[in-house]
């Protein structure tokens, strides 16, 4: 089975392959008009030789033009001494000694990588995905400078997140997702720039961690909430207690209040329930207030006895 050098080899060379042997509209253009002109010379001479001579022609000045896009920038090397950068549209380089080792693109490419099983440091393996935005800004950078400036790119992008994991807690890691994007970008740009590469942006799309950490975490989780809403009742409680404090002292010299506030709570219950049970601790009768709840149990339920008088 081939290594990674291999496959990495063979892709380039594929790469290089496909930029040199870029057909184009003009290219054909002459080929075409080389062959008729060679058949019509040949019909008029009846000689063969200009039919081979036009034909050699048209493939040597078909190798001249050469056509690069908008977003595009040709690598053009003479004798494999670099000579500059052609492009955007048609341009013209001498056949067989000039030659285009590669098509630049400088547009914003997308590039996803990823770090599978990172150990963070609390030791916690995790998954994490993400997706770099990056561009070209100097051609001749990434041509002279790195053999492969997309794979390049990549690796550094992947060795980089490993490197911020590593020395990022898991909490960090699942709550500071700005900050580290920010601090990655840096990093990869700082290892691109000699390149003529440039960051524009990292995101990261997804972070996972293992099953059995999940359900740990989610029973610390509804532990904490547990422990807030518990929190939040005893400090209730006491609010609730003080308010009665004052309530007892607003109270206390003046008992005709506290009579008054008595009849509204057992009319106010006697209203939302329809019966209520009297506690003989204020004073306020025990016949008045079973007389007061008589009616309303016989309506309730006229099987029931109303109760007796304390």
């Amino acid at each position: 089975m081939p290594g990674m050098d291999e496959v990495l080899a063979a892709r380039r060379a594929a790469r290089a392959s496909r930029s040199q042997s870029r057909a184009n509209v003009v290219s054909i253009f002459i080929l075409v008009v080389a062959f008729l002109t060679g058949i019509l010379l040949t019909g008029a001479t009846q000689n063969p030789a200009w039919l081979a001579i036009f034909v050699l022609g048209g493939i040597f000045f078909s190798q001249s033009p050469k056509i690069a896009k908008q977003w595009e920038r040709a690598v053009v090397l003479r004798l494999g001494k670099y000579t500059g950068l052609r492009g955007p549209g048609l341009f013209w380089i001498t056949p067989f000694v000039e030659t285009i080792s590669i098509y630049i693109d400088q547009r914003v490419i997308t590039t996803s990588f990823a770090a599978e099983e990172t150990l963070t440091s609390d030791t916690v393996p995790v998954n994490v995905d993400a997706v770099l935005f990056w561009m070209v800004h100097d051609s001749e950078k990434a041509a002279l400078e790195v053999q492969d400036y997309t794979q390049a790119v990549s690796w550094a992008a992947q060795t980089g997140l490993r490197d911020i994991i590593g020395r990022t807690s898991l909490s960090e890691l699942l709550r500071g997702r700005e900050r580290i994007e920010a601090e990655l970008q840096a990093l990869i740009d700082q290892r691109s720039n000699p390149w003529g590469v440039t960051v524009q942006s990292v995101e990261m799309r997804d972070i996972v961690i293992p099953t059995s950490l999940q359900d740990a975490m989610s029973r610390e989780a509804q532990a904490s909430r547990e422990k807030s809403a518990r929190i939040i009742l005893g400090q209730a409680e006491v609010e609730i207690a003080h308010l009665f404090f004052e309530a007892a002292k607003s109270y206390e010299n003046n008992p005709t209040a506290l009579h008054l506030r008595a009849m509204n709570i057992l009319y106010e219950g006697l209203k939302e329930k329809g019966a209520l049970m009297v506690v003989e601790s204020m004073g306020l009768g025990g016949m008045m207030g079973a007389a007061a709840l008589r009616p309303t149990l016989t309506q309730a339920s006229p099987k029931v006895a109303a109760p007796a008088a304390v």
